[in-house]
């Protein structure tokens, strides 16, 4: 059984975040945390979410403050069950972190489709509610899955 859930994209500041905090909320009794492939390499290591992220989830009435980057490492991966991530390159990216995590690996977007997630950091207030939606419909997907 999944019980500990790991959330991943590049910089853990726009993506994952939310799909952790969404996950939390649609799944209260597992454990839900996110991390970036690159968050150490692109400086954002104990940033918050992205300014945007934060507003649009909050929109949707999910929390997204307190929020602190984190990197992605191979002991991060052991800890976790299954590890979701927002674009198929990022699969090849987190094996190059922790080849043994790739068994656990799969697309957040996974039961929409195979979607990847695109990422919004840097981009328009469209695109960051374009990302909402896949999550949050990739989110209500994985409900259903687990």
């Amino acid at each position: 059984m999944f019980n500990k859930i790991l959330v991943v994209c590049v910089g853990n500041i726009c993506r994952s975040p939310t799909g952790e905090r969404v996950l939390q909320n649609l799944l209260p009794n597992k454990e839900v945390a996110s991390a970036g492939i690159a968050a150490e390499s692109s400086r954002l290591l104990d940033k918050p979410a992205d300014k945007t992220a934060i507003e649009i989830a909050a929109e949707n009435g999910v929390n997204v403050d307190n929020h602190k980057a984190q990197q992605l490492t191979s002991e991060l991966c052991a800890r976790y069950d299954l590890i979701l991530v927002m674009e198929k390159g990022h699969l090849e990216a987190l094996t190059k972190i922790s080849p043994e995590a790739r068994g656990k690996a799969m697309l957040f977007g996974q039961w929409i489709g195979q979607k990847d997630i695109p990422d919004p950091y840097r981009q328009s207030r469209e695109a960051f509610e374009y990302a909402y939606k896949l999550i949050n419909e990739s989110a209500q997907a994985w409900v259903k899955k687990l």
